[in-house]
């Protein structure tokens, strides 16, 4: 729960309470998935006495190729000012990598102070994993990925750039203040899932014994605040191989940002695939960000055929961060309606609906609660 976001909202309104969402469509598919996302949050939160002021924001590719800017000051003041950020997709095919991943969703991440990336990994009913006489019952655990520091602060730089005595550096910072934060709400959001109430720290401290040597530190001291919750390790190879075998054998894992990056993807392939992955950049006491992990897809542009369950799945999480948990709760169970009921497959042009209607099919669902 946002206690600002919350608090903000209070002031605004005592009988409906108002959220002002900063929406940032995006690039390729993101405006098409984002659109249903948003059909279905305002569907949803009319039943719960909340409004959402949706403010839209031209923030992308198409921006940069047009003007050269990536994320304006003027915009970021006012995101800034948003009680959470609706985001779409970054990504344009005639734009070179990282520029706009740097210079708009690392820096967003950066600015706002977004420290947590989290990643539920959840089979939905009726969905296919590629894993092996595995249900939703084995696959259903969350990443906590440190999301500010390591091999992402961008520290290190080149000597000899273009010759043939070339270095290039790159160095993993890792603050013990960092760390903590992050374990601390990874043991917390463990404490509040109450489902195994286990909590497993990923890392390499077999090679990287200066930076992950501080994590299992920090780990364990805080873990003896913590009586009630299991704690275990395993390094980030052996976590990749147990993610497919036994999934079931996790409950929240915390790790660091270069590692959760790596393992969120593969999450996100066994619960079925990135059109159904979300994932939130949460500052906890401040002003976090929700997106669909599969990206612009570009490819299918205006084709209306991509899905948009992950898009719809990321706001149900950014309800649930605002402290609205009924109706975030209301928008999993029309999703898992209808990836059980409905749809033929979760790939692009294959559902058996257009995106739209897929859209159409979660709203239904929700009236179908009772």
């Amino acid at each position: 729960m946002n206690p600002s976001a919350t608090k903000q909202a209070a002031a605004r309104g005592a009988a409906t309470r108002t959220y002002r969402i900063a929406v940032i469509p995006g690039d390729g598919t993101g405006p098409e998935v984002i659109r249903e996302g948003c059909k279905v949050l305002d569907a949803v939160v009319q039943r719960q006495g909340v409004r959402l002021e949706w403010r839209r924001y031209d923030v992308g590719g198409e921006r940069y190729l047009k003007t050269g800017e990536t994320l304006p000051e003027s915009v970021l003041k006012e995101l800034r000012e948003a009680d959470a950020i609706y985001l779409g997709a970054i990504g344009h095919p005639q734009v070179k990598p990282g520029i706009l991943e740097q210079g708009i969703l690392l820096r967003l991440r950066f600015e706002l102070d977004q420290y947590i990336n989290l990643r539920p990994v959840k089979l939905y009913p009726g969905v296919w994993t590629p894993v092996k006489d595995k249900g939703p019952e084995e696959i259903d655990f969350v990443v906590v990925r440190e999301n500010t520091e390591g091999l992402y602060a961008g520290v290190g730089g080149f000597l000899r750039k273009g010759t043939a005595e070339e270095v290039a550096l790159q160095t993993s910072v890792n603050t013990r203040r960092g760390i903590e934060r992050c374990i601390r709400f990874a043991f917390e959001y463990t404490r509040k899932r109450n489902k195994a109430k286990k909590l497993t720290l990923c890392g390499k401290t077999n090679v990287l014994t200066y930076a992950h040597d501080l994590w299992q530190r920090v780990f364990t001291e805080v873990a003896a605040e913590y009586a009630d919750i299991k704690t275990d390790y395993t390094h980030v190879d052996a976590c990749c191989m147990w993610m497919v075998k036994n999934p079931e054998w996790f409950d929240v894992i915390v790790t660091d940002n270069m590692f959760g990056d790596i393992i969120t993807d593969l999450g996100a392939m066994i619960q079925g695939g990135m059109g159904i992955a979300a994932g939130g950049n949460l500052n906890p006491n401040g002003v976090s960000m929700f997106e669909p992990i599969g990206g612009s897809a570009p490819k299918y542009t205006g084709q209306n055929v991509i899905n948009p369950l992950a898009a719809i799945c990321a706001g149900g999480m950014m309800l649930e961060q605002l402290g609205e948990a009924k109706a975030a709760q209301a928008i999993e169970g029309a999703v898992m309606q209808v990836t059980a009921t409905k749809l033929k497959s979760l790939a692009a042009g294959q559902m058996g609906y257009s995106t739209s209607e897929v859209g159409d099919l979660v709203v239904q669902a929700l009236g179908d609660q009772k």
